[in-house]
C-alpha cells in the first residue's frame, strides 16, 4: 500500500501555500487510496489492488507527488540556511516511524509485510541526497533521468532477494504490501530538488501563483503524523463497519 511522510518541520520554513496544497491534495489522494484498499480487506467492495492498472497507476501518481515534493522541499530548507541538526532530527522521526510501519503491517500481513515502503525509501533517498548530491543544485536534473531509468537498464537477479531489494535494481517484485525502493524514486526527489534550484534563481516568484486552499494545506503541514494515523482509524471504523454488518 502506498504512502508518504515527508518532514513537516522543514514544511514551515516554505512561505508557498500552494506547495502545502499539492502536498495536502497527495494526502487526501492517498488516504482515498488506502480506504479503498481496506473496504476491499473487509469485503465491502472487490478489485484487485495489486495488478489492476487501474489502483498501481494510482500508486505511481501518489508517491510521485509526494516524493517530488519532498526534494523541492530540500531545496527550500537549503536556500533558507535551516541548521543541519533540524534535518536529522526530522530524519531519525522518519526513520522510527518507517520502523512503526513495519511492525504495524508485520501484524496485519505477516506474509507481506513492509520492509523498505515509502518511509524507509525516503529516509534513504534523503541520506544519499543531502550526503553526496546535495550540491549538485540543479544540476541533479541531469542525474534524474539515469536513476528512473537504471532498473530497466540495469536490474539483474542478484538484487532480488530481500537485502538487496532497497537498490530497486531488481527483475521481480518483491511479495510486500509497499515498495518504494531507492531506484527509481530518487530520481523524483531530484527532479524535486532541481526544480527547486531553478526556481531559487528567480527567488521562487512562479511558486506565489500556486492557490493556497485550505483546508488541504493544512493537511499539507502534517503528512507525517497524518499518514502514521489515517490507517489505524481507517481500519478501525471499517471493522466496526464489517462487525455491524455480520451482527
Amino acid at each position: 500500500m502506498p504512502g508518504c511522510g515527508v518532514a513537516e518541520a522543514t514544511q514551515r520554513t516554505s512561505r508557498y501555500g500552494g506547495v502545502d496544497t499539492l502536498r495536502g491534495l497527495a494526502i487526501v489522494w492517498m488516504m482515498s487510496f488506502h480506504f479503498s484498499f481496506d473496504l476491499n480487506w473487509f469485503g465491502f467492495i472487490h478489485t484487485d489492488f495489486y495488478t489492476s492498472p487501474w489502483w498501481l497507476d494510482q500508486r505511481i501518481a501518489i508517491v510521485s507527488l509526494f516524493v517530488f515534493t519532498v526534494g523541492l522541499t530540500q531545496t527550500f530548507t537549503d536556500v533558507s540556511g535551516r541548521p543541519a541538526r533540524h534535518f536529522w532530527k526530522r530524519w531519525a522521526q522518519i526513520v522510527g516511524a518507517s520502523l512503526l510501519v513495519t511492525a504495524g503491517s508485520y501484524a496485519a500481513f505477516p506474509q507481506s509485510f513492509i520492509y523498505f515502503g515509502i518511509l524507509q525509501g525516503i529516509a534513504a533517498m534523503l541520506l544519499l541526497h543531502r550526503l553526496v548530491f546535495r550540491h549538485a543544485r540543479a544540476w541533479v536534473l541531469l542525474l534524474a533521468p539515469i536513476a528512473i531509468a537504471a532498473p530497466q537498464l540495469w536490474g539483474h537477479a542478484f538484487f532480488n532477494p530481500p537485502m538487496w531489494n532497497w537498490t530497486g535494481l531488481i527483475t521481480q517484485k518483491p511479495i510486500t504490501e509497499d515498495y518504494a525502493p531507492l531506484l527509481p524514486w530518487i530520481g523524483v526527489l531530484w527532479i524535486g530538488a532541481g526544480v527547486g534550484w531553478l526556481l531559487a534563481r528567480v527567488q521562487f516568484r512562479p511558486l506565489r501563483h500556486l492557490p493556497d486552499i485550505r483546508p488541504l494545506s493544512f493537511l499539507g503541514r502534517w503528512p507525517l503524523t497524518i499518514y502514521l494515523l489515517h490507517q489505524p482509524v481507517f481500519v478501525g471504523l471499517v471493522w466496526l463497519a464489517a462487525h455491524f454488518r455480520g451482527a
